[in-house]
């Protein structure tokens, strides 16, 4: 960061275990899809010399995107540990996936990082998800830094890119959001475009030249410092406003001319404090060449400048009945302490978990508690088991290299942990601890799927089970009213990314079908109804007549049977028969397949036979006395109705309130959320109308909104849209 000139350590392309959390740093990379991470990546990776100048890892496969989906989809879908090594510091690198359905994936990285490095496209700018995940790093007071990249595209303008991201990230403060380095361009092409060459260090005033390939410094020219001064100054005043040394900022006005190094120093803390957010720009290395643009000066800031792991807030620490547990933050003789952070699957060595060493040293066939709680509702249960890990590794592509321990602080891979999902805790087995889990985006896109065929369905289970276990932005529901299995998505490429891993990792092929909403049926009115189930063919016949009385009742009275017989007109022991079988059609529906409720059924009278009446023969004749009174009567269908709640930028409040109404939304209200900026309305939806909710949001919003949903209760459905699911129900049958 001090525009040092750096050579490359011999030991970079293996990235062992760290001995001491002081030299480790975590990084996540955020941006928006195609903004450049993962090019990034292998741009840090190849100056670091952990991969070869053909963008490969030394014994095969890639750096990054190495998942075949990946490949097909040509896009980021998790989250992807990079570790490099440059100066004695190992670089934790964590390229998460910039597409919001995979929000879950970022999130893991969030909590697994200790800093974060946010890239922007200088053709794109900066969209509206970016700046909600900066909010939410702000609120933590995570320590951020921006990178600009694609500064080879036309239109380019790093200047303005910059004051773009200074009016996006620093609206509190403008002056913390600044230049370390202005880039140089070389000869204007026949286009008019000047490609950026060099880059030149604001505080050193050193010229640094990519142009052949491998980084040259020199000093500037007599006509090129005057194109930095003012730039130079303006950050020389951002960096002294945030100094500790509250004289300094007197003495620089003053005339005193303050030291490079001290600076230097004062720009490391304030980058730490998560106080100063310095943007610098990269590109990736050009056909044949060792260092991409800006890669040297990133690596300094991130070793010099970014916080270690000791100087992390720790998650909260409790014993497994919820009482709180104090430890030294980020020590390797603590007790163990560590977090599941990723789940995958692999072919050859099976379930692999990624985690963050948060307390403590995991070991090598060393027996650990796993805790999971709190995701019940999600598909999850809580469990507590011992298990004994198998090989530690730090992945690399494709590749698993063996480490023999993980220090607090660092990320590593462990094999063979069967119950170990997601967001689970690893602790000493004899002294069991449970971390907060980090907040999860609620999935709120349903997939109703069905097995494909008989050996589907027999692997359908398994394999769902082991898709929530690794993703916990995902919901496996059994819907017990529509029997239908679904998953709940972020989106639709989240939902095909879950489908074709169902049928590539675990081999299970299913069919996507039509998502039903759960619909009740409740009379409208009073109706009567006869139930004559009598039939006589020889030897032992069936006699069954009863007679009842159905009338609506409050919504959440359920069924309610009420007897009323007198005189023995149906037999004392054939009245529970009668009930069982109005029970049994109240729950298979009277009108269109739904089930019935919130009625009062009255048995008023009936007809017994001495020898042919049965419990069988009154369960049918109870079913038909119900099926007769509905066809006399009117039977409203009751939809469920959500409330839903949306979280949207100011700009799109009119938008959403008017496609609310379109999808029958009552809105009870708006409010001011807090920041500013943003507006929280509520409306009462019926949930029919928001099936695709959160595909359609984000496209009306352009990805800056977000929604949650909760069932209030149901009520009755239009009856224009109650005939067509009337008509819908007798076409299917």
């Amino acid at each position: 960061m001090g525009d040092k000139a750096q050579t490359h350590p011999g030991a970079a392309g293996r990235a062992q275990a760290a001995d001491h959390p002081q030299s480790v740093r975590n990084v996540v990379l955020v941006g928006h899809s195609g903004s450049g991470k993962t090019t990034l990546v292998e741009a840090l990776a190849l100056t670091a010399g952990a991969i070869n100048r053909a963008g490969r890892v030394e014994d095969g496969g890639t750096v990054s995107d190495h998942d075949e989906i990946e490949h097909r989809q040509q896009r980021s879908v998790q989250l992807s540990l990079v570790p490099v090594t440059w100066d004695g510091i190992k670089i934790n690198l964590l390229d998460t996936p910039g597409y919001a359905d995979f929000v879950g994936e970022l999130r893991a990285g969030l909590r697994a990082a200790d800093a974060a490095l946010f890239v922007v496209s200088a053709s794109d700018g900066v969209d509206g998800s970016t700046r909600m995940v900066w909010d939410e790093c702000a609120a933590v007071g995570m320590p951020r830094a921006i990178v600009i990249t694609h500064l080879e595209a036309a239109r380019a303008d790093f200047e303005e890119m910059t004051r773009i991201c200074a009016e996006a990230f620093g609206k509190d403060d403008p002056d913390a959001v600044l230049p370390l380095y202005l880039p140089l361009h070389g000869p204007q092409a026949a286009d008019g475009h000047a490609p950026v060459t060099g880059l030149i260090g604001l505080l050193s005033q050193k010229l640094f030249d990519y142009s052949t390939g491998e980084r040259k410094e020199s000093e500037p020219g007599e006509d090129q410092l005057p194109l930095i001064e003012e730039a130079r100054n303006r950050l020389i005043e951002g960096i002294i406003s945030e100094s500790e040394d509250e004289t300094l900022m007197d003495r620089y006005l003053g005339g005193e001319q303050v030291d490079v190094k001290t600076l230097v120093q004062d720009l490391e803390r304030a980058v730490a404090r998560g106080v100063f957010f310095p943007v610098l720009a990269a590109a990736p290395a050009a056909e044949g060449a060792r260092e991409g643009l800006g890669t040297v000066e990133l690596l300094e800031l991130i070793t010099r400048g970014f916080p270690t792991p000791l100087e992390r807030e720790q998650p909260r620490v409790t014993t497994i009945d919820g009482k709180p547990r104090e430890l030294n933050p980020c020590d390797p003789d603590a007790p163990l302490v560590a977090e599941v952070v990723k789940t995958s699957s692999d072919p050859y060595v099976g379930r692999l978990s990624l985690v963050r060493v948060f307390s403590g040293t995991l070991r090598a066939d060393q027996t650990v508690h796993v805790s999971g709680h709190g995701l019940a509702d999600r598909g999850h249960e809580d469990h507590d088991v011992d298990e004994r890990i198998g090989a530690l590794s730090t992945p690399f592509g494709k590749q698993q290299r063996p480490v023999s321990h993980v220090i607090a602080g660092d990320l590593a891979c462990v094999a063979k942990l069967s119950r170990a999902e997601t967001g689970d805790t690893l602790s000493g087995k004899d002294e069991p601890l449970l971390m907060e889990p980090w907040e999860m985006p609620d999935p709120l896109l349903p997939l109703a799927i069905q097995a494909h065929s008989k050996p589907d369905e027999d692997k359908l289970s398994q394999g769902l089970a082991r898709l929530v276990a690794e993703d916990p932005t995902m919901r496996l529901e059994q819907n017990q009213d529509t029997h239908q299995v679904v998953l709940w998505c972020l989106g639709e490429a989240h939902a095909d990314v879950a489908l074709e891993r169902l049928r590539s990792r675990y081999g299970v092929q299913v069919d996507v079908v039509p998502h039903k909403v759960s619909l009740r049926e409740t009379f409208a009115t009073k109706a009567a109804g006869r139930g004559r189930h009598v039939k006589q063919s020889g030897g032992h016949g069936q006699f069954a007549i009863c007679e009842i009385e159905v009338e609506p009742l409050p919504e959440g009275s359920g069924i309610e049977f009420v007897d009323k017989v007198v005189g023995g007109a149906v037999p004392r022991q054939f009245i529970p028969s009668v009930e069982k079988g109005v029970r049994a059609q109240a729950a298979k529906g009277v009108a269109a397949g739904y089930q019935l409720v919130d009625v009062r059924v009255t048995l008023l009278d009936g007809k017994a036979h001495s020898v042919d009446s049965s419990d069988a023969a009154f369960q049918t004749a109870g079913a038909l006395a119900l099926r007769e009174a509905a066809a006399d009567a009117r039977i409203h269908l009751l939809e469920p109705v959500a409330e839903v709640s949306v979280l949207v930028g100011d700009d799109y409040v009119g938008a959403v309130m008017s496609d609310l109404s379109g999808r029958r939304g009552r809105v009870q209200g708006t409010e001011q959320a807090p920041g500013g900026g943003r507006t929280l309305i509520r409306a009462e939806v019926p949930e029919i109308e928001i099936d695709r909710y959160a595909v359609d949001l984000r496209s009306l919003s352009h990805g800056t909104a977000r929604f949650s949903r909760r069932y209030v209760r149901h009520e009755p459905m239009p009856p224009q849209i109650a005939e067509r699911v009337r008509e819908e129900a007798r076409k299917a049958s």
